[in-house]
């Protein structure tokens, strides 16, 4: 009997995942790219799950919601993380990858399945069968407005990406090595800035040119990933309190700390390129260059890509999906992803896995709930479906331990809070995954994950 056939619209990070699973449950997969008939503006290559605003995973410390996340996928069967442990780079306690080589390890474990069938055109329609709808934050014009005639309307909001400078244009005398967490790593570079220093960078920030939107664009920003000139608007010590906080570093060369660290992250595996982290910017490319080049030990960098802005349509997910992330006016339909209203790509990758699984165990008749609340991948389903009062306002979210229930005693102190946090959720989550291969056994028969480098 030819096994059951899913659709997959994207290719991103939440499609792969969710075509992944859907394979190793025995279905067959129409996996639909848009590109290259549809080339959106961020994208650079034809690869499944091409990273395009950062390399990084964020943290993988345990202490942290993300490294809780990882772990759960980890030991769910995550095609991502698989790849993404296969072709990490050096980023201290954050798992960074080979953008390149992880897009191609995860392509390749795709097309590596002979139920997988990866076409490339542009869907302009919702097809009629079951189907994951993860056509990202980039959703082409035709699908878009072919969603909003079906839910009656949606939101957006903007994201922007990060430039990357050349290692060898780096003024390497002038800045040091080091992370806030472990003042003897060398996966970060910081570029020190005295008050002066900090103060010219803001003052740049703050008149800079703009790449101004269209005019039937409306400006809204999502508060885990402003523009760098957008918090430097806000108040003079904005950015010596977020992103260039001097916390943890001390400069060696003055025994001091800075008054403000601008910090730097390898784009690859050899260190050739960086990336400015938390630079996320919509300034045009040249005040770009004349405003980054203010930071000292980058007067005469060199930028392998200049930031740049491109809109992210989300739905507004508690209003049009049930719990299971299934377009209420079309429960075949699920949706999965940044369009369902996660931030980052570790979490669309995480809700492609957990919308693949329940989809397939519905497909199959099998009951099978959606992981607990108290676990890292139950929260964010929860984030996306949960129902708001009339004055709460849907945003999309990142993976913050604030989206988990507290443990049953509060604990003062924040991390042992946390470890209890972490050790509830992977106990709950050992009991779900007992469920899910029940109603799934042929989870079991799933073939390896292809971790080659290519």
């Amino acid at each position: 009997m030819e096994a059951p056939r899913v659709t997959v619209i994207g290719g991103g990070l939440a499609g792969s995942e969710a075509a992944y699973q859907l394979l190793r449950a025995g279905f067959a997969v129409d996996l639909v790219e848009a590109r290259p008939a549809v080339q959106s503006p961020a994208h650079a290559s034809l690869l499944c799950a091409e990273m395009v605003c950062t390399n990084s995973l964020r943290s993988d410390a345990e202490d942290t919601a993300p490294g809780l996340l990882k772990d759960e996928m980890r030991r769910v069967g995550s095609l991502l993380l698989a790849s993404a442990d296969a072709t990490r780079v050096p980023a201290g306690t954050a798992l960074a990858v080979d953008r390149w080589a992880f897009a191609w390890t995860v392509t390749a474990s795709l097309l590596a399945h002979p139920r997988l069938h990866l076409r490339r055109h542009a869907v302009e329609r919702l097809p009629e069968g079951p189907t994951v709808l993860a056509s990202g934050p980039l959703t082409a014009p035709a699908l878009a407005a072919h969603l909003g005639e079906q839910l009656g309307g949606g939101l957006h909001f903007y994201d922007a990406i990060a430039p990357i400078v050349e290692a060898d244009s780096i003024d390497w005398s002038r800045v040091f090595r080091g992370e806030r967490r472990d003042a003897d790593s060398r996966d970060y570079v910081n570029c020190p800035l005295d008050r002066p220093a900090y103060d010219r960078l803001v003052a740049g920030l703050r008149s800079a040119e703009r790449v101004p939107p269209h005019p039937f664009e409306e400006e809204r920003f999502f508060e885990g990933c402003l523009p760098v000139e957008v918090m430097a608007a806000r108040g003079d010590d904005v950015l010596a309190f977020g992103p260039l906080r001097p916390v943890g570093l001390t400069d060696p060369r003055t025994g001091e700390r800075p008054y403000a660290v601008v910090q730097l992250r390898a784009e690859d595996e050899a260190q050739t390129c960086y990336n400015l982290v938390g630079f996320q910017t919509r300034l045009t490319h040249p005040e770009q260059r004349r405003v980054f080049r203010q930071i000292p030990g980058l007067e005469q960098a060199e930028f392998s890509r200049l930031g740049s802005i491109h809109r992210n349509s989300y739905l507004d997910a508690p209003r049009v999906l049930g719990p299971r992330a299934e377009l209420t006016a079309r429960p075949l339909v699920r949706a999965a992803g940044q369009l369902a209203g996660v931030e980052g790509y570790l979490e669309s990758g995480a809700l492609g896995l957990v919308v693949g699984l329940l989809l397939a165990a519905d497909l199959r008749g099998a009951t099978l709930a959606p992981p607990p609340g108290t676990t890292a991948l139950g929260a964010l389903l929860r984030h996306v479906t949960r129902r708001r009062g009339r004055l709460e306002r849907y945003e999309p979210s990142n993976v913050i331990f604030g989206l988990l229930p507290e443990a049953e005693s509060r604990i003062r102190d924040k991390r042992r809070r946390r470890v209890a946090i972490r050790e509830r959720a992977l106990q709950d989550l050992d009991r779900w995954l007992v469920e899910l291969h029940d109603a799934l056994p042929e989870l079991g028969r799933a073939e390896s994950p292809a971790h080659a480098r290519v």
